[in-house]
């Protein structure tokens, strides 16, 4: 009987309109705007993937992406074998283009799943009980029990964003977060450092009862990220962590602002490969690290970021771009798979005024459903 190959590489585009204008310092949105790859095999079997378009992050863009999708990375994977042999092809193929890299790498990942018939889960958490990185070197990985296509260890929970704007308008939004059942709001700073304190002051009186995360998104100057958290911390305030609040390549400002106030320190802009990984940990710069699959390029490096973080003690998050429910799946399966504790950052299609496919996962309040059936349950995309 022969092997199954890769026939085909497929692409749309897909723009999901947001309930909510999304505001960070980086960007507004009123839409999430993807690439939705598919990756046929010989057998007829068909996986799913997604690249969004993330262009003060990544610089990925929809054209770009689906650029290199139809190009490169079909040049490579077209008649390689239909199996994970086949995913460092994906990350050869082309210089940078993560986002594109994310969606083939996805979309093999959940032909693979597909074909065992188990959930992405189930396939993620069974790899033997180790992973092949991109180095060929074979990383553990912590196996939970997933014989079953479904998720015997239940829904994930995430936290939500408060996107960036006034104390009044954070206060009430994180007033009707709480009351929609989130229990972890993520408080977008770094546009206005004079008055961030006060922001974060405002949410806290609003929502008492929420755990509290800052994400500056680059935004800060490390004197202004070292004032404003020192005069949170002055005023009692509980902060879970504070994410990115200096620039991506400023790891001595992230290193003196992780000194020089007592809240821990999460790496997000500053690590998309694990070479930036490495240049984290050798400066002392963060205490915890936001993997994101449009970052590193999918499931397989993101799998290797994760397991050389927790090797070196940094605590680990998974997180996600305004993408889909497709890369929201992934990105779940991932954290369930590996077993990382805590609320994870994995908000995006709530924010969607609805899933734009047939299956895969779904919101309710902070909690995110698995679908049943294998892979990442997705079917198709709705008209």
């Amino acid at each position: 009987m022969t092997a199954p190959r890769i026939v085909a590489i497929r692409t749309q585009r897909v723009r999901v309109p947001l309930h909510t204008p999304f505001v960070t310092a980086l960007r507004r949105t009123e839409f999430a705007e993807t690439v939705v790859a598919t990756v046929e095999d010989s057998d007829g079997c068909v996986g799913w993937g997604e690249a969004p378009q993330v262009w003060r992050v990544t610089g990925d863009s929809l054209a770009g992406s689906a650029a290199a999708l139809e190009g490169p990375i079909a040049d490579a994977l077209v008649g390689a074998a239909a199996d994970l042999s086949s995913a460092r092809l994906i990350q050869d193929a082309v210089v940078g283009n993560r986002s594109a890299k994310m969606a083939a790498d996805i979309a093999l990942h959940d032909l693979c799943a597909r074909r065992a018939d188990v959930s992405m889960g189930g396939h993620l958490a069974n790899l033997d009980g180790h992973f092949v990185d991109l180095t060929g070197v074979s990383v553990p990985v912590k196996s939970r029990d997933t014989r079953s296509t479904g998720y015997p260890w239940g829904d994930l929970t995430t936290d939500v964003t408060l996107s960036a704007g006034a104390p009044d308008a954070l206060a009430e939004a994180a007033a009707a977060r709480a009351a929609d059942g989130f229990t972890t709001l993520k408080i977008k700073v770094g546009t206005d450092a004079a008055g961030d304190a006060e922001r974060v002051l405002a949410v806290r009186e609003a929502a008492p009862g929420c755990v509290l995360r800052l994400d500056a998104n680059t935004g800060w100057r490390a004197d202004e990220a070292v004032a404003a958290l020192t005069t949170l911390a002055d005023r009692d305030v509980e902060l879970e962590f504070v994410e990115q609040p200096v620039a991506r390549r400023d790891l001595e400002a992230m290193a003196y602002v992780r000194r020089h106030q007592p809240y821990e320190i999460l790496a997000d802009e500053s690590v998309f490969d694990l070479e930036d990984l490495v240049d984290v940990i050798r400066a002392g710069a963060a205490d915890a690290v936001n993997v994101k699959l449009a970052k590193c390029g999918g499931l397989t490096p993101a799998i290797e970021l994760l397991t050389i973080a927790e090797s070196h003690g940094l605590g680990r998050l998974v997180g996600c771009m305004m993408e889909s429910h497709l890369g929201i799946g992934a990105a779940a399966a991932l954290v369930a798979a590996t077993g990382i504790p805590g609320e994870q950052d994995l908000d995006a299609g709530w924010w969607a005024k609805s899933s734009p496919y047939a299956g895969g996962v779904g919101y309710d309040g902070p909690r995110i459903h698995f679908p049943d059936g294998p892979g990442l349950g997705i079917e198709g995309v709705l008209e």
